[in-house]
């Protein structure tokens, strides 16, 4: 966006400790790498601008998308570190959605709660009519109410429509249509239909299923390409689904070793190759943390870079996985936000790389 890459990191916390500990309430963090300067700007400290009182609850992470609207401004939504935070001990109401202006830094409120009592891990905007969607998770005494789907209205402050199962981790959005589709929980089954244009309740797209633990953008040829939850399992499934007919065709896997798990997928502008690293929950220095790249025309995976051992031998730092990846417009770079671990077993940092591919792999 903007020629710049923008990502998220947070403490993962909620609330210091019961009001009590030494680490502070959560916070996130929302920076932006500019590739010219190679530089990196801190845009956004999300507790400085809540400024909550202590002892309440103050989000710990960043989960959603960061995507820019049609205005400028960069849109996305918080989420809770542990549960436990989520309860009026703590004042608990819900998350935030916010913007963040990429130029001056100001960052705003745009809603607070929008399903009351409920954390938006998982979202997608749609920039060009300004309606935010969200997924959710439920606060300990709502957890009966489930995931919940939501869109909410940016232009006019209003929540469009909110409703029961959900999607718990991403969303497909197809940008010519407006409609957007996700496939209710995590695994892999029927896919359902938002269209904006009706504002009415989702419906099932008949014969479909699918996986979309990540999702591509769509393309010029009028696809998005997903893959399904590789968690626990032996491989995931990646999926081509045309925007056009709905049609959906499952092109390969997305496994190169023994981790499957891939939170983040990118497609090039050319909508041949895409892009991503198995192994997002700690897993993909397993395998040598590989980048991969796969040709949708034939399933064929290509590992265009092995990240480990070279980083741990040479700064000390390992790869452990990663939520947030982007690929440059042209194609020419992959941009990476790790979860890195300095020595020890748990991550305790982040990192960011960015892998220069060349023409010829391309």
């Amino acid at each position: 966006m903007n020629g710049k890459y923008y990502s998220a990191i947070g403490d993962h916390l909620a609330i210091s400790d019961k009001g009590n500990g030494t680490h502070g309430t959560g916070t996130g963090f929302v920076l932006e790498y500019d590739p010219e300067t190679r530089s990196l700007r801190q845009l956004a400290d999300l507790a400085k601008v809540l400024q909550m009182p202590a002892g309440h609850y103050t989000p710990g992470k960043v989960h959603s998308r960061i995507d820019m609207g049609s205005d400028g401004w960069l849109y996305y939504a918080t989420h809770r570190g542990s549960p436990r935070a989520t309860t009026d001990e703590f004042h608990y109401q819900g998350d935030w959605i916010f913007r963040t202006h990429p130029v001056s830094g100001k960052t705003e409120v745009v809603a607070h709660g929008p399903v009351p009592k409920h954390a938006v891990p998982t979202s997608v905007l749609d920039p060009d009519r300004m309606i935010f969607y969200g997924g959710t998770a439920a606060a300990i005494d709502r957890e009966d109410e489930g995931v919940r789907f939501f869109a909410y209205d940016i232009k006019n402050k209003k929540l469009m429509y909110s409703g029961p199962d959900g999607p718990a981790r991403y969303m497909i959005f197809a940008r010519s249509t407006g409609r957007v589709y996700y496939v209710p929980g995590k695994d892999v089954g029927p896919l359902m239909r938002f269209d904006p244009a009706s504002g009415k309740a989702p419906t099932a797209v008949e014969d479909s299923e699918i996986g979309v633990r990540a999702a591509t953008e769509e393309t010029r040829q009028g696809f998005v390409y997903t893959v399904a939850l590789g968690q626990r399992s032996a491989d995931a499934g990646v999926y081509s689904f045309n925007t056009k007919t709905e049609e959906i065709r499952k092109i390969g896997t997305a496994a190169v070793g023994s981790q499957a798990y891939v939170a983040s997928m990118d497609v090039d502008q050319t909508g041949q190759y895409l892009y991503y690293v198995p192994g997002a929950h700690g897993g993909s220095y397993r395998d040598g943390t590989p980048v991969v790249q796969l040709d949708v025309t034939t399933g064929r995976k290509k590992v265009i870079a092995f990240l480990e051992p070279f980083y741990t031998n040479k700064y000390g730092l390992t790869l452990k996985g990663t939520y947030a990846t982007s690929i440059a417009p042209a194609g020419d770079r992959l941009y990476v936000t790790w979860n890195v671990s300095r020595g020890t077993r748990t991550w305790d940092c982040c990192g960011l790389t960015v892998i220069h591919i060349p023409e010829s792999e391309r």
